[in-house]
């Protein structure tokens, strides 16, 4: 069992269309944790502003 799910995991870890959603997911969590964030979210909204 233990080895089959290593398999599976070695399978999608070297296919990159199965990396691809993973990567899409994680940058889209990032960017609302950095909005989350309050310090952060006030150096964007300073930028925001002088433009």
């Amino acid at each position: 069992m233990l080895t089959t799910s290593f398999a599976l995991m070695n399978g999608v870890w070297n296919s990159p269309l199965a990396l691809l959603p993973i990567a899409v997911l994680a940058a889209y969590l990032g960017w609302k944790i950095v909005e989350f964030i309050p310090l952060t979210r006030r150096i964007i909204e300073r930028r925001e502003g002088a433009q």
